[in-house]
């Protein structure tokens, strides 16, 4: 059965599985729709047009669902969607999306937000992603798969980073970070691939060597970037890692690309 603490504020709008337990103090909005085994611990507030999926765990003092930090906002109907397995520690913040960026801001399942982490309007968040202790996604970013970005890091609005890559602490990320990337510093700059996290999650020997050898190829001293990233599409055709990099570096981005800080990187 559903378990509402009685010092608890819940909206008889809000639509709650059977099984939901909402702690002391949290409040629930009129248009929240929370799933069978949500969990939220005391103090949290969870308000807006806001879904969370399945066994989501929700910490003290998070705010889930607020109106966008954009300044063009004028309370068009807006929402933020969560999904399944999450962990939101305390103190973390997650906006609903604006106009501009679609109307929603959505985060896939599997996912940890540790204490004090911020996801701005309009962001996407794939699965199995990990933001450490204070990081700050500014508005309209995309986060692919099994991302780790570690404590204090701060990424620019509208910027993309790619599946399995690895952020460093205090990194500030304003270009777009490459499928299995590792970007260090305080204006982030590639530092290689993330070995230690593809190893982790099983990736063969040879998948990781034929990542390194395309990684070399594109940011070599030879060449643009535009024109090494035509060879190495071509020599690792049949590579469908090396072809995730590529598929990403052409797509349409707001940001650059991230390159090594002694890399030819122009396009």
């Amino acid at each position: 059965m559903t378990e509402i603490h009685s010092t608890a504020i819940v909206d008889p709008k809000a639509e709650l599985a059977l099984d939901v337990i909402v702690g002391p103090y949290s409040i629930v909005g009129p248009r929240v729709n929370l799933a069978a085994g949500v969990k939220l611990h005391s103090h949290v507030v969870v308000d807006g047009k806001t879904s969370v999926g399945e066994r989501t765990e929700i910490y003290p003092f998070a705010s889930i669902g607020q109106p966008p930090q954009d300044l063009k906002f004028r309370g068009e109907d807006s929402e933020l969607i969560v999904g399944s397995d999450n962990t939101i520690r305390e103190y973390v913040t997650m906006n609903s999306g604006t106009e501009g960026g679609g109307l929603v801001t959505k985060v896939g399942d599997s996912c940890a937000f540790l204490t004090g982490a911020h996801v701005g309007h309009d962001t996407i968040i794939g699965n199995s992603v990990v933001l450490s202790n204070s990081v700050m996604l500014a508005g309209h970013c995309v986060i692919e798969d099994f991302v780790i970005v570690s404590g204090g890091a701060g990424v620019h609005q509208f910027t993309r980073i790619g599946k399995h890559a690895f952020i460093g602490g205090m990194s500030g990320v304003e270009n777009d970070i490459i499928p299995y990337g590792m970007a260090l510093g305080n204006r982030a700059r590639l530092a290689g691939l993330n070995i230690i996290g593809m190893k982790r999650r099983g990736f063969e020997r040879e998948q990781i060597q034929e990542l390194r050898a395309a990684y070399r190829m594109l940011f070599a001293e030879e060449g643009t970037l535009r024109e090494r990233t035509e060879d190495v599409a071509s020599h690792f055709s049949g590579q469908a890692d090396v072809m995730d990099i590529i598929k990403f570096m052409k797509a349409e981005t707001n940001r650059s690309i991230c390159t090594p800080r002694n890399s030819a990187g122009e396009a």
